[in-house]
C-alpha cells in the first residue's frame, strides 16, 4: 500500500510538472508569434486594393494585447483595429502610388456613431486623390450604409437586405428585478436629467429622459440624412419618406430608390474590381487588409524632436491605475504629467471616449489638465461619448473638438446606496444587529434604510461636487456658473447642440485636434507620441492567463448579451459619488 501511494504521488507530481511545463511552452510560442508579427516587414505590391471590413468594434487605439485581436468563437472575423491605425493608414494610402483604391466589404459595423463619422471623413479625404472606393454588402445596416455612402459605387447582394428606418434609443430597466429580490435603490442626485439612476428606480423612461434622448438621437439621425443626401444626391425629404414608409423591402427597392447602384454577387464585384486595376484575372487581384497595411504605414512614420502627445482617456473613470478598458485616475494623470514635463512635447491632445464615472477620479485628472494647459497648448478630441466625468476632464482644454453625433454634456452627479435589508430578512432569513460608539459609525449602511441624517450628509456631498463641477466648467468654457447650470442638470447633448450652447468649439475628429494643437504650438514638423504606454506583451499574456482580463473571452461567449452583462458589472463596481451618464442606450 505504501508503495502504491509513493507511485501515485510521483505520478501526480510528474503530471503537474508536465502541465506547468506545457503552459510555459505555450506562452513562449505565443510570445514568439506575437513578436514575429510585430517585426514583420510589410511590402505593399503594385496595384494594391486596400480592404476594410470593420466587423469588429473599433477602439480609439490599437491594443498591444495579443488576446485583443483573437476571436476564439469566430476565427473568420477580422482583427480588432484602433481608430489611430485606420486613420493613419487611410492618410498614407491617399498618396501611396501602389494603392489603387479601397474595397469596403461591409455588414454590421459594431462601432459608435462618431467613430464611423471619423472613418467616413477620412474616406472622403482619400477620394480627393482620385482613387476609387467600392462598397459591397450582403446586408447593409444603417451604420454600414452611412459609411458606404461615400463610395463611387455601392453594390448589394441580389438576395441581400438593407435597413433604412430611423434611429431608436432603448434603455434596459432593472426596477422589477430589484423588487422581486427586495432590494431598494436609494438615490440622491443633482440634475433633473440625471437619468443614469433610472434603470434602478423606474420601469420606463421619465419624461425629461425621453426629451433628452429624442433630442440627441434626432440630431444624430438628421446628421446621417444630411451626409447621405450629399453623397448620393437624394433629398433629405426623400430619404425621410423612405424611412417613414419603410420603402426598402427588397434588394431591388434599394436600386429603384437609388440607394445602391446595382445588385451584384461577390464574384461580379470582384470582376468589377479587376477591371478597375487592369488585372487579367480575379486571382491576380492584390487585396491588403488595412490592419496589415497599418504596419507598412507605421514603418514610414516620420520622427521629429518636437512632439504632440496624444493621450487616450477611454472607459469608465475609476480611482487607481485602471487598464486598457477603464480610465484609472493615476494612470491618466501620470500620462498627462509626463507630457507636461517633457520638453520635447510641445502640445497635448486628450482623446476622450468615456461616459464618466467616479467624481473624485475625474477631479484628479482635471487637475492635471489644468496644470498642462498652463504649460503648453491642450486640445480635446471627443469620440463617441465624452459625458459627465468625461466632460469634467475635458472642460479645461484650450479647445474642444467633437463630432455632430458625439454624445456629451451630462453635467450632474448622483449616488446610489442599495438597501438590502428585506432581501436578507425575507429571502435568506438573515438578520443583523449591532452596537456602535457613535451615531454614524456604520455609515454608509447596506443592511438598513438611510436615516434622515445620512441622507442630508450625502445630499450635502452631492451638492458640493455639483458646485465644483459647474465651477470648473464655468472657468474652462468662460461662461457663468448660472449658464452652465442651465445647460447642466445632468442633461445629455449631441455634438450639434453642444456646439450651439458652447460646450464644444469645433466639429472634427482626432486628426483635426492634432492639427489644431500643432497650430497653437506653432509647429510645422512634428511627430506624435501615444500615451499611456501600453504594457509589454508578456505581462498582458500573464494577466490574460490569470483570469483578470477575461472580457475578450466573455464577449465571445455572451455575444449580443455582453453589453447587458458589462453594464451590470460596471454598476456593481461603482464606488463613491458618480459623475456618470446613462450611456448604455442601445442606439440602432
Amino acid at each position: 500500500m505504501k508503495q502504491f501511494f509513493k507511485f501515485t504521488f510521483a505520478s501526480m507530481l510528474g503530471f503537474l510538472l508536465a502541465g506547468f511545463l506545457l503552459i510555459l511552452i505555450t506562452i513562449g510560442i505565443i510570445v514568439s508569434a506575437v513578436s514575429a508579427g510585430k517585426n514583420e516587414t510589410v511590402i505593399v505590391p503594385e496595384k494594391t486594393i486596400l480592404m476594410l471590413t470593420l466587423d469588429q468594434p473599433v477602439s480609439d487605439r490599437s491594443s498591444d494585447n495579443p488576446f485583443a485581436n483573437m476571436n476564439f468563437s469566430r476565427p473568420d472575423v477580422s482583427a480588432q483595429l484602433g481608430l489611430n491605425d485606420i486613420l493613419s493608414s487611410l492618410k498614407k494610402a491617399k498618396s501611396d502610388s501602389k494603392v489603387k483604391g479601397i474595397y469596403l466589404e461591409l455588414g454590421d459595423v459594431p462601432s459608435g456613431q462618431a467613430t464611423i463619422e471619423e472613418i467616413r471623413n477620412a474616406l472622403i479625404d482619400f477620394k480627393k486623390s482620385g482613387k476609387f472606393i467600392v462598397s459591397y454588402a450582403e446586408v447593409f445596416t444603417q451604420k454600414s450604409y452611412y459609411l458606404a455612402s461615400v463610395s463611387d459605387k455601392i453594390y448589394l447582394n441580389p438576395a441581400g437586405d438593407m435597413e433604412f428606418k430611423g434611429m431608436v434609443g432603448q434603455v434596459m430597466f432593472f426596477k422589477g428585478l430589484l423588487d422581486k429580490i427586495d432590494v431598494e435603490a436609494q438615490v440622491i442626485r443633482h440634475g433633473k436629467f440625471k437619468s443614469a439612476i433610472e434603470p434602478f428606480t423606474l420601469d420606463k423612461m421619465s419624461e425629461p429622459n425621453k426629451v433628452q434622448t429624442l433630442t440627441f438621437i434626432s440630431g444624430m439621425w438628421n446628421h446621417l440624412l444630411d451626409g447621405i443626401s450629399a453623397s448620393r444626391k437624394i433629398s433629405v425629404d426623400d430619404l425621410t419618406a423612405i424611412a417613414n414608409e419603410y420603402k426598402i423591402q427588397s434588394p431591388q427597392d434599394a436600386v429603384s430608390l437609388k440607394m445602391v447602384d446595382k445588385l451584384l454577387y461577390k464574384d461580379e464585384v470582384l470582376d468589377e474590381l479587376k477591371n478597375r486595376v487592369d488585372a487579367k484575372k480575379i486571382k491576380d487581384l492584390k487585396f491588403m487588409k488595412i490592419g496589415k497595411y497599418a504596419k507598412a504605414a507605421e514603418a514610414d512614420k516620420k520622427s521629429s524632436d518636437d512632439k504632440i502627445a496624444v493621450i487616450y482617456a477611454t472607459g469608465d473613470i475609476i480611482i487607481g491605475d485602471g487598464d486598457d478598458q477603464t480610465m484609472g485616475s493615476e494612470r491618466i494623470s501620470k500620462a498627462i504629467r509626463k507630457a507636461r514635463l517633457d520638453d520635447n512635447v510641445k502640445a497635448i491632445v486628450l482623446r476622450v471616449n468615456s461616459p464618466g464615472g467616479s467624481a473624485l477620479a475625474s477631479d484628479i485628472i482635471w487637475r492635471e489638465m489644468v496644470l498642462a494647459k498652463k504649460a503648453k497648448p491642450t486640445v480635446v478630441s471627443m469620440g463617441n461619448v465624452a459625458a459627465s466625468g468625461g466632460y469634467y476632464i475635458a472642460c479645461a482644454a484650450d479647445k474642444i473638438y467633437a463630432y455632430p453625433n458625439t454624445i456629451t454634456g451630462s453635467i450632474g452627479v448622483f449616488g446610489i446606496i442599495p438597501n438590502m435589508k428585506e432581501m436578507f430578512n425575507k429571502n435568506l432569513g438573515i438578520t443583523f444587529d449591532q452596537v456602535k460608539t457613535n451615531p454614524y459609525a456604520d455609515y454608509i449602511p447596506f443592511t438598513r434604510p438611510l436615516s434622515d441624517g445620512e441622507k442630508k450628509i450625502i445630499t450635502h456631498s452631492i451638492e458640493n461636487i455639483y458646485s465644483t463641477f459647474t465651477q470648473h466648467v464655468s472657468e474652462g468654457r468662460k461662461m457663468t456658473v448660472a449658464q452652465i447650470d442651465s445647460i447642466g442638470q445632468g442633461r445629455v447633448w449631441s455634438g450639434v447642440d453642444a456646439k450651439r450652447i458652447g460646450l464644444v468649439d469645433e466639429f472634427g475628429g482626432l486628426t483635426d485636434a492634432i492639427n489644431e494643437a500643432a497650430k497653437l504650438a506653432k509647429l510645422k514638423d512634428y511627430s506624435t507620441m501615444e500615451l499611456p504606454e501600453q504594457k509589454d506583451t508578456f505581462e498582458q499574456l500573464m494577466e490574460a492567463f490569470s483570469g483578470d482580463k477575461s472580457s475578450v473571452f466573455l464577449k465571445n461567449e455572451l455575444g449580443a448579451a455582453y453589453p447587458y452583462f458589462s453594464y451590470l458589472s460596471r454598476m456593481s463596481r461603482m464606488q463613491g459619488i458618480q459623475a456618470l451618464m446613462p450611456y448604455d442606450f442601445i442606439i440602432k
